[in-house]
């Protein structure tokens, strides 16, 4: 951790201020590289590892999906940003409802991590069909496809741009002494027009778009949908929500490089505009809670209390409480469902269309 920070000093002694794009990137390439970050020993715990009812009716979802495509066989089943391959094993189980489903599909991990690797391929050693992992989406083999995103796209690299009476001016990471500190770029972006209001912050999703951009080509040619779920809004809106995790708690993003967590709200707005302009569909953006209740998560909790004991009971009640939870803190309403279909595709389980302008 100690190396990374020391890495980051001696590059802007040594070239200048970086953006701060190219700062999380540094960051988060070796924090994902060297540990497993998930649950109580971690810095964050994501919806799978909470319940494993959450991945059993994202499971459901694709069968849907995959019998209104028409049952393509084979079909990707691909998820990016696998965690602990949680989600992954608890889909799968779910799907075996419908063998058909587990003839066609050819399981598709985007994972860079090589601890998480590991803990996935462990996960998932006795899931039934064999899996694939890959560096990058662009490995990933063309063809129909459905893909889950959950907690990923907050992940990803954002530019940051600050109105200022010159413009919009972009937020660098600096130096103060040995002292990491933000700073801003002397010229204005002139791209980025002239800003209503001073002081606000502009967060440009350069790396999610062009992750959205390739697989909304992919859909628009072979097929498929796309499910993200994330924390995050639908623009445009200004502010900085850049953060950082540590054991459960907030800390400063310039504290410990590579040693914590670092996210942003993801803008879906942005991601669907993407999709519609290569002729996608797009449904959503709903709430995590909303769309859980939907697909019937209080029903299956309550079949799964049928066969525990008072304790696993209660703990069942409390996963569904925490995975629907209410209010701007809860995980219910904090995290957004967004769905990209192919233009054939009218509708999905759990969530509205929603018609957008190319």
């Amino acid at each position: 951790m100690r190396a990374l920070g020391d890495h980051v000093r001696a590059m802007i002694a040594h070239e200048g201020p970086i953006t701060v794009e190219r700062y999380i990137s540094l960051c988060l390439s070796h924090y994902y590289a060297t540990r497993d970050p998930l649950g109580a020993a971690g810095d964050f715990t994501t919806a799978p590892e909470i319940s494993q009812m959450f991945g059993e009716l994202i499971g459901l979802w694709m069968l849907e999906v995959w019998n209104a495509m028409g049952r393509p066989a084979p079909v990707h089943l691909v998820e990016l940003g696998p965690g602990r391959g949680t989600l992954m094993a608890d889909l799968l189980r779910a799907t075996k409802l419908l063998p058909d489903f587990g003839a066609a599909v050819e399981v598709h991990l985007v994972e860079t991590s090589p601890v998480l690797r590991q803990r996935q391929q462990a996960t998932l050693a006795s899931s039934g069909p064999p899996v694939q992992w890959h560096a990058r989406l662009e490995d990933v083999p063309e063809g129909p496809m459905l893909l889950v995103a959950n907690e990923f796209f907050d992940a990803l690299p954002v530019r940051q741009f600050l109105a200022t009476e010159r413009g919009w001016c972009e937020r660098l990471v600096g130096l103060d002494g040995d002292r990491l500190i933000f700073g801003l770029r002397g010229e204005a972006d002139e791209a980025l027009g002239r800003p209503l209001r001073i002081g606000d912050v502009l967060e440009w999703p350069v790396a999610s778009l062009e992750v959205m951009h390739e697989l909304s080509r992919r859909l628009a040619r072979d097929t498929g949908a796309i499910l993200a779920i994330d924390y995050g809004y639908w623009g445009p809106a200004f502010g900085d929500t850049l953060q950082a995790l540590k054991k459960h708690t907030p800390v400063d993003p310039l504290q410990d490089p590579g040693g914590a967590d670092l996210t942003t709200h993801v803008d879906f707005q942005r991601l669907a505009q993407v999709a519609s302009t290569l002729g996608l569909r797009v449904h959503g953006l709903g709430t995590q809670r909303d769309f859980l209740l939907a697909l019937g998560v209080e029903a299956r909790a309550a079949s799964l209390k049928k066969r525990a004991s008072p304790a696993q009971s209660a703990e069942i009640d409390a996963a569904l409480a925490r995975l629907t939870e209410r209010g701007d803190k809860g995980m219910g309403d904090l995290f957004k469902v967004l769905a990209v279909t192919h233009k054939d595709l009218e509708a999905v389980p759990g969530l509205p269309p929603r018609p957008l302008a190319p």
